[in-house]
């Protein structure tokens, strides 16, 4: 298993077909772990995130002869299809549990240090704030950001995944990071407004 890690991607789906089991197991422990931020990033759901990313494996072993590496990366190839199937089951099951009403095991993000509680929620509460703004960007400008800022995809990736130029891609990126910046920096203003008043409701 070992030299295993050592393999593209390409190579590990070649021997995947050929019956290895093994290649099978190094591919799914490389790519796993991206498709499911993916899904969570774009949907809230660990849920979701989850039954995607099995969905997705058990589809490259049935169409693994669908992929085309002429058309972009394999990791690009499997982000798309994770795309395609969060949509189908967000529209089919209305179910899931967002982000902000419970995650895996109803936690919510980064669990809080025993070191420093404070800092820790402070940071805890700032990562939330970044995730609840994304997930409130219109779709196509969060796809831009969840796949290049979050995911560190390629330009070219990321246009193979979303179907669209690079161009567009930069253009959608550019755009969702204004309108993440625009919220970040709303939120911010609120909550500040928010501590100059009391609880009585009158001016600190």
């Amino acid at each position: 298993m070992a030299e295993l890690i050592e393999l593209r991607d390409e190579q590990l789906l070649k021997m995947m077909r050929e019956g290895d089991e093994d290649a099978f197991t190094a591919l799914y422990r490389r790519r796993q772990g991206g498709i499911y931020r993916f899904v969570l990033e774009m949907s809230g759901s660990a849920a979701l995130a989850e039954d995607v990313t099995q969905e997705v494996f058990m589809a490259l072993i049935r169409e693994s002869r669908g992929y085309d590496p002429s058309r972009g990366s394999l990791a690009a190839y499997l982000v798309g299809m994770a795309r395609h199937h969060a949509v189908r089951l967000l529209k089919r099951d209305r179910t899931y549990v967002p982000m902000e009403e419970g995650g895996r095991d109803g936690e919510k993000s980064l669990p809080i240090s025993p070191e420093d509680p404070q800092w820790a929620m402070s940071r805890r509460q700032s990562i939330e704030a970044v995730q609840q703004a994304i997930l409130s960007l219109p779709e196509h400008y969060r796809e831009a950001v969840v796949l290049c800022d979050l995911n560190e995809m390629s330009y070219e990736d990321t246009a193979s995944v979303l179907g669209c130029s690079v161009g567009t891609v930069r253009s959608r990126l550019h755009r969702g990071r204004a309108l993440l910046l625009q919220k970040l920096a709303g939120g911010k203003k609120a909550e500040a407004s928010r501590k100059a008043i009391d609880p009585s409701g009158c001016l600190a």
